[in-house]
C-alpha cells in the first residue's frame, strides 16, 4: 500500500501500484485507492483549530464528511496522522492506514481564517481494516500484502485470503534497499515507500 501520487481522488479500495518485473522496468502513474474525495467537508464540531486533528473521528460518505465524537454512532474512523498540503507532497501515511481523507481549503467554523488544504490518514473504528498486511487495501503497500497482475507490468492489491474480486498471485515477503537483497525465490519487485523501497514478492 504504497503512498500514492494520485492524479485524482477516488473512493476505490484497490490502488494501481507501480512494479518492476524481473528483467523489465515499467512505471505508471496511478490514482490512489482507499481514499475519499470528501467534496466539501462540513464544519468542524469541536472547538479546536485543526479540522480532523489526530485522534479525532470522522463520519463520512461518498460526497461529504464531518467530525464526529468518537463515541457517537456516527463515528466511523479515527485520524491517526494529519498533514497539510497534498499527499504526494507531504509525509506518507502510517503503514496500516485504512484510507485517506483529502481536505480542501475552506472557511474555519468560527469564521476566522481558513482550514488549509490537507489530508487525514484514517483507521476504521471497526473491522475490516484493509490497511492491515494482506487486507487488500489501504494507501500503501507493505510486507504481507498480496497483489494480482493488472497487465502491462502493473499489479493491483487484493486480499491474501482470497475474499477480494481477484485471486492473489504474489505476496510481498520482504522490504529491502535494493533488488540484490531480495531472496532467490523473488518473482516480482514492487516499489514501496520508505527507507526500504524494494518489495520482494513471491509467487503464490
Amino acid at each position: 500500500m504504497r503512498r500514492k501520487r494520485p492524479a485524482g481522488v477516488g473512493c476505490a479500495l484497490a490502488a494501481l501500484l507501480t512494479v518492476l518485473v524481473t528483467g523489465c522496468q515499467q512505471t505508471s502513474g496511478s490514482a490512489g485507492h482507499g481514499t475519499l474525495s470528501g467534496g466539501a467537508p462540513t464544519q468542524p464540531s469541536g472547538q479546536d483549530t485543526v479540522f480532523l486533528a489526530v485522534n479525532e473521528c470522522s463520519s463520512f460518505g461518498t460526497t461529504s464528511f464531518t467530525e464526529a465524537p468518537c463515541s457517537s454512532e456516527r463515528a466511523a474512523a479515527r485520524v491517526i496522522a494529519r498533514h497539510d498540503g497534498r499527499p504526494d507532497d507531504g509525509p506518507p501515511c502510517p503503514p496500516t492506514t485504512d484510507f485517506v481523507l483529502h481536505i480542501g481549503t475552506q472557511p474555519a467554523a468560527d469564521g476566522k481564517g481558513t482550514i488549509p488544504q490537507g489530508y487525514a490518514c484514517m483507521r476504521n473504528l471497526q473491522p475490516p481494516h484493509p490497511g492491515d498486511p494482506g487486507g487488500g487495501g489501504g494507501p500503501r503497500t507493505i510486507v504481507g500484502d498480496c497483489v494480482h497482475s493488472a497487465g502491462r507490468g502493473q499489479v493491483r492489491e487484493t486480499a491474501c485470503d482470497g475474499s477480494g474480486r481477484r485471486k492473489p498471485e504474489y505476496q510481498v515477503t520482504r522490504a529491502v534497499r535494493s533488488r540484490a537483497q531480495c531472496p532467490a525465490s523473488t518473482a516480482l519487485y514492487v516499489q514501496l515507500d520508505g527507507e526500504d523501497p524494494v518489495g520482494c514478492a513471491r509467487r503464490l
